[in-house]
């Protein structure tokens, strides 16, 4: 098993398991291909075992209005055939300790019994856009003080979009 920085090449590979691991919702996927085809900064690792991808993490920009205020971890996943033997512990570990990572400000909208064993805590400000109480929303140095509502990327709009809605404008009425 060998994590490493995701590549174009790996791309294919990345897609594929994230279609393995939701398999009734084609979002995580579009989602980081939207990354992709739209130039995004994106941090991403994959982690490979026998030429196959395993699992995937990745973390995007988290604003306060227009200014970046830390880093989104969204989407993360392992291979069904993979999962609870750590290699989802082992890969988000490794993201925690590289340098574009471990000092920021991180936010996951998630399983509070699984991130806080890594050091994610509840988070009440700022507050996320689709988690009504913040009741699975959490954060890792996280200081602000004030309130806003947290934003994401576009694309966690537009993947979301049905096929055929997505890039078409709507015309006032």
């Amino acid at each position: 098993m060998k994590i490493q920085k995701v590549t174009p090449e790996h791309r294919p590979k990345v897609y594929a398991l994230l279609q393995r691991v939701f398999p009734d919702s084609n979002y995580e996927t579009l989602l980081v291909q939207k990354f992709h085809e739209n130039s995004r900064t994106i941090h991403e690792w994959v982690c490979i075992h026998t030429n196959k991808a395993i699992a995937y993490i990745a973390f995007s920009n988290a604003y306060n209005g227009k200014q970046v205020c830390g880093l989104h971890l969204a989407p993360m996943a392992v291979a069904p055939d993979f999962q609870k033997q750590g290699v989802g512990s082992e890969l988000l570990r490794f993201a925690l300790r590289q340098d574009e990572i471990k000092s920021q400000p991180l936010f996951v909208f998630g399983e509070p019994a699984y991130f806080t064993r890594f050091g994610f805590e509840p988070c009440n400000r700022p507050v996320c856009p689709f988690d009504l109480n913040n009741a699975h929303f959490l954060s890792m140095r996280n200081s602000s003080a004030v309130g806003f509502e947290v934003g994401y990327e576009p694309e966690f709009k537009t993947a979301a979009l049905p096929p055929g809605k997505q890039g078409k404008k709507r015309r006032p009425r």
